[in-house]
Order: C-alpha cells, then sequence, then structure tokens
C-alpha cells in the first residue's frame, strides 16, 4: 500500500484509564484481579467482590480494551479476549481504542520507535520506574489506513500462533523428558525402575561416584582470558548457559577430554547454575576453569548416562540452604550415591535421552527463529 502512514498521539486514538490505587480486599472467588505481573496471560488467582468492583471501577474493561504495564516493567501490551469482567490495578493502564484496531495496537507499542518514546516519557528516578497516565497519551505513533492495520496485524496474530503451538510442542517435549526420568531411572527405594527396555531385567546397583569415575579440579584462567584464544573455558557461565556465553584461551591450563562431564561446584543462594553438568564432545578443545569439577566415567559406565543422572541432581542442591554461597566439595560430589544398570542398559537410555534432547533443541531453534522473525516483522512493517 502506498497511503502515507500518518503520525497520532496516542491519546487521539485511544481513550487512557487508570487501575485503582489501593490494595484490595482479595477474596477466593469473585471478579479476577489483575497486576503487572499477568500481563502475558490475563489470568490471576486473585479477586475482589462483586461489589468492590462496581464501587472503584466506573470505567470497566471490555473485549478488545489493551492493557498497557505502566509501573515496574513499562510498555507490554495484551488485549482483552474474554466477556468477563476484569478488576485491575494501577500498575496496568487500560487503553481503549477508538480510532485504531486492538492488536494492531498492541503490536505498535512493542516496536522499538514507540518503546522509546514511552521509556522517554518514564519516570526512570522513580522507584519502581512508572509512567503517567497524562504522559501515556502523548506517546507519537505513525497509523496506515484501517484495511493496512487489519492485514499487519491478522499477519502478526498467525506468527504469534506458531509461536504459541511452538512454545506448546517445546513444554510437551520437556514434559516427555521428565516423566521419562521419572520411569526409566530408579528412585531410592527401588532397584529396578518402572520402565524398562525389553530384554533388560535384574537389579541395579547402588555405587558411589568415587567408585565409577575419576574427579579433578579446575584452575584459574583469568589472566590467560583472551577472545582470541583456541581453547573455550568452560566456567559456570558456559554451563550454564548451555555453552552460548564463551570465553576463550590460548593456554592449554587443564585440557578436557570427549565424554568427561564438567560440573559447576559454586552459585550464589538459590543460583540456577550450582550442579549444572555440561557434557564434553571433543578433545582438546575445552579447558576446566576453577570452581568447576571434571568428572572421567570408568570403562563401564555411559558417560551420557552419567550426565543425565548428575544434571542438578537433588542429591547436590540440598546443599543448597538459601542464604550464603554454596560451594560443593570434592567429597560431597565423590559421596554421590545413586543405583547402575549394567553398560548395555545404560547405553539404551543414554540413547533414548540424547534423542529427546536432540529434539528439545530443534525445538527451540524454531521457537527462537519465530521469534526472531517477529522481531524483523515489528521493525519493518512500521514506520
Amino acid at each position: 500500500m502506498n497511503v502515507k502512514w500518518e503520525q497520532h498521539k496516542l491519546g487521539e486514538v485511544v481513550s487512557v484509564f487508570d487501575g485503582t490505587h489501593q490494595t484490595p480486599n482479595y477474596k477466593t472467588k469473585g471478579i479476577m484481579f489483575l497486576s503487572v505481573e499477568n500481563i502475558n496471560t490475563l489470568l490471576s488467582n486473585k479477586y475482589i467482590s462483586e461489589n468492590e468492583y462496581r464501587q472503584r471501577f466506573k470505567i470497566k474493561p471490555q473485549y478488545l480494551d489493551v492493557f498497557m504495564t505502566r509501573i515496574g516493567t513499562i510498555g507490554k501490551t495484551n488485549v482483552i479476549t474474554t466477556h468477563k469482567p476484569i478488576a485491575y490495578y494501577v500498575s496496568l493502564a487500560l487503553l481503549r481504542p477508538q480510532n485504531i484496531q486492538s492488536f494492531f495496537l498492541s503490536f505498535i507499542i512493542q516496536t522499538s520507535k514507540v518503546q522509546q518514546d514511552i521509556w522517554k516519557r518514564t519516570l526512570q528516578i522513580a522507584f519502581p520506574q512508572k509512567i503517567n497516565k497524562d504522559e501515556i497519551g502523548k506517546v507519537t505513533l505513525a497509523l496506515p489506513l484501517q484495511k493496512e492495520q487489519i492485514d499487519i496485524e491478522k499477519l502478526l496474530l498467525k506468527l504469534d500462533k506458531l509461536i504459541t503451538l511452538q512454545q506448546r510442542k517445546l513444554e510437551q517435549l520437556k514434559q516427555l523428558k521428565k516423566a521419562m526420568l521419572q520411569q526409566l531411572f530408579v528412585n531410592k527405594n527401588n532397584k529396578q525402575p518402572n520402565l524398562r527396555f525389553k530384554n533388560f531385567n535384574g537389579d541395579w546397583e547402588e555405587r558411589k561416584l568415587s567408585d565409577i569415575a575419576n574427579y579433578r579440579n579446575g584452575k584459574a584462567h583469568e589472566q590467560y582470558i583472551d577472545m582470541n584464544g583456541i581453547y573455550t573455558v568452560v566456567n559456570s557461565k558456559f554451563i550454564s548457559t548451555n555453552g552460548k556465553v564463551k570465553k576463550f584461551s590460548n593456554e592449554p591450563i587443564e585440557l578436557l577430554k570427549k565424554g568427561e562431564i564438567a560440573f559447576v561446584l559454586s552459585d550464589v543462594p538459590n543460583g540456577k547454575a550450582l550442579a549444572k553438568a555440561y557434557l564434553i564432545d571433543s578433545d582438546n578443545k575445552y579447558s576446566l576453569n576453577q570452581r568447576i569439577a571434571g568428572i572421567s566415567p570408568s570403562s563401564d559406565i555411559n558417560s551420557y548416562f552419567l550426565y543425565v543422572l548428575m544434571n542438578r541432581n537433588r542429591y547436590f542442591l540440598k546443599f543448597d540452604d538459601g542464604v550464603g554461597q554454596t560451594n560443593l566439595s570434592k567429597k560431597d560430589i565423590e559421596e554421590f550415591k545413586e543405583n547402575y544398570p549394567l553398560f548395555d542398559e545404560q547405553q539404551k537410555i543414554a540413547n533414548l535421552f540424547s534423542q529427546i534432547q536432540t529434539l528439545i533443541s530443534l525445538q527451540q531453534n524454531k521457537h527462537t527463529q519465530l521469534i526472531a522473525l517477529k522481531k524483523y516483522l515489528l521493525q519493518k512493517l512500521f514506520i
């Protein structure tokens, strides 16, 4: 379309309303009450009474109104797609479209140009940060005719649907992996798993890690970091991001071998890196940093099987008291007890989990690509 887009103030095409400024008297049922943390789903387990709803909300949210976060997290949007009554806190602004399509409005607010204007009008010295209701109406945006708005929102809604479906597939695979962990491995009270491959029987044997693997500590790399280095430094950030965040060194300080398991020994309270494992896939490519353990399985232990077993295992997480930094010791690691089947069964289980993880990685990549496509379209479809 060649029709010129026209510049507008947001207040010219929507009416802006405030939520309640008072913390309500929450109920177990009644009218659902939303706040800034509910923006992604527009669902909440907080409710207020119908009487309080009538008293506090002269302007009540309607079908196809748009919520925008305005305190703390600024500028996130979602469109109301229910006819049920909704109550909302002052951390959300209610935008009622007058001369603009609802979903188009939600999408255009997500564009970098509009986000920059919102940020410019945000009280950044306040805590938490906020944008005043009147300033929301001053935000500028360029609008096409209604037909083009409809075409754009249809395209982006289809993309959102694909992203949602992809996210659902990803979650289903993660749930499958979790279920398989429960079924194919034994717990402390049993010697055989609930689910087993054909032709395998007999009890699993309890063994300490010190009996089935060798342990070594990494060494400090800080003074040898070189972004042009040929060796990847295996530190907690590298492991916790599954190899996405990297540092390098030209010094082969503590080289790892294929099949070794790098294991995080230290993390802040309630951190997500503690006891996270990374399976080394190549010889002489990675160097082991300090506060990371290197675990080398013996010949009768499948590396991938042990990697799955150790990764964020509850035995290690119990050392985290949620107060101080957790530091797992060599003794803590070597005292780790689990049940093991014979090597052939380990290999079967390992192959299955490797296949599931490959599927998860593929779905994650598709999901990431779709989100990147949406970001690209938000830059290119809007003026």
